[in-house]
This record gives structure tokens, C-alpha cells and sequence, in this order.
């Protein structure tokens, strides 16, 4: 059962660093935005891969 908990975290993370992605856009931060789209791939795959 704990590792439904740890997926659904991976995933809360995953979305919260998209929200960041649009933000760093919105700011011309072209860089940052592009390593918030690397994490958020890994969070995400980490919570595919772990559910």
C-alpha cells in the first residue's frame, strides 16, 4: 500500500513542476523551464514505473 502513496506523490510532483514550466516561460526563463520539464519527465516516469 505504500507505494501507491509514494506514486501518487511522484505524480502531485510531476504536476507541480508543469505549473513551474509555465511560469518560467511566462518570466523568459528559457533554461529553467527546460530543466522543469526534465524533472517533471522523471517524476512522472518514477510514478508510472513505481504504481
Amino acid at each position: 500500500m505504500s507505494s501507491n502513496w509514494a506514486a501518487t506523490a511522484m505524480a502531485f510532483i510531476a504536476l507541480f513542476l508543469v505549473g513551474g514550466i509555465f511560469s518560467f516561460f511566462k518570466q523568459g526563463l528559457k533554461k529553467g523551464a527546460l530543466l522543469l520539464g526534465a524533472l517533471a519527465a522523471l517524476a512522472a516516469t518514477a510514478a508510472v514505473l513505481w504504481w
